[in-house]
């Protein structure tokens, strides 16, 4: 997870042993962090010499000792230090008190080369391979690397395959969604959500408007750019031809692309190019069991925190 209120909800609920794969900098946080690492196994992300510092101080401060690993740049381009860079900046994080710097990790989904791409078997090995090679080059320099954490739903299972990894992190894979079926993770009939929208307004043959646009399907995987070249926000399950294509906040306007018999007051089913962000859109999930329903309150929600 990212956040350490999302961290603070999961140990409240149970979890025991959290890894917050996101680098906290600001002292308020931090703060936080330390209480919850006195009732769970935490571990904290870190990627500059300026944050270890911080967490450092912060530790000392307390009197506790914080488990972290360096984030490394495998080539996506967000956070992390560049691989050339981790070695050097490895030693010197691992000097600082009240620090046990236990291993690295990355997030480099379907990027090989530093660019886009569907193969993710080639994606997969070659972030497995830069981290592993990291890791001894640090072994080498006297450290005790014993955590190796790769992986996204795509490249996790080919990542898993090099040797010395010792963990991966999919998430998206409990869903599954639009965007995992164009990279050959899944087939639709693995898809386990989906958005309940209403018709409100059919204007013309062609056009359907929806009560569901920005505040209801994320819009962090665009249609239209490569390599998925995705059509529209979503599947419109039932109308293979339909096109999510427009959103504002409260609208979602669907292209029909032929002829239909929907109506205004109807009901569809729509599975969005990314399900993790859109769930954190909603309140409350309705899990199904036959004709049952349940519903289940997403206690993260919102933790931007």
């Amino acid at each position: 997870m990212a956040k350490v209120g999302e961290a603070e909800v999961m140990a409240e609920h149970g979890i025991t042993d959290i890894f917050i794969a996101y680098p906290i900098v600001v002292p308020s946080k931090i703060e936080r962090a330390i209480r919850l690492s006195r009732d769970i196994r935490l571990s904290l992300g870190v990627d500059s010499w300026e944050g270890a510092k911080l967490l450092s101080g912060m530790a000392a401060k307390h009197n506790v000792e914080l488990t972290v690993l360096l984030e490394l740049d495998t080539g996506l381009r967000r956070t992390g230090v560049a691989v050339e860079r981790a070695v050097d900046l490895a030693v010197e994080i691992a000097k600082l008190p009240h620090l046990k710097l236990e291993g690295i990790f990355t997030f480099k989904g379907a990027v090989y080369q530093g660019q886009s791409t569907l193969d993710l078997r080639a994606a997969g090995l070659e972030e497995g391979r830069q981290m592993v090679d990291a890791a001894e080059r640090m072994r080498e320099r006297g450290l005790s690397i014993e955590r190796v954490s790769v992986g996204s739903t795509p490249t996790a299972p080919y990542a898993a395959q090099v040797e010395g990894v010792t963990e991966i992190r999919p998430g998206t894979y409990i869903f599954y969604d639009r965007m995992q079926t164009r990279l050959q993770v899944c087939s639709p009939e693995d898809w386990a959500a989906s958005v309940i929208v209403t018709v409100v307004s059919i204007p013309s043959p062609d056009l359907v408007v929806i009560d569901g646009g920005s505040k209801t399907f994320a819009t962090d995987v665009q249609p239209n750019q490569p390599p998925l070249n995705l059509q529209g926000f979503g599947t419109v399950m039932g109308y293979p031809d339909a096109v999510l294509e427009r959103m504002n906040e409260e609208h979602g306007m669907i292209r029909m692309n032929g002829p239909h018999s929907l109506a205004i007051g109807d009901t569809l089913a729509i599975v969005p190019n990314h399900i993790c962000s859109t769930i954190n859109l909603h309140d409350t999930v309705y899990l199904k069991d036959g004709d049952q329903l349940e519903a289940v309150d997403v206690l993260a929600r919102g933790k931007v925190r």
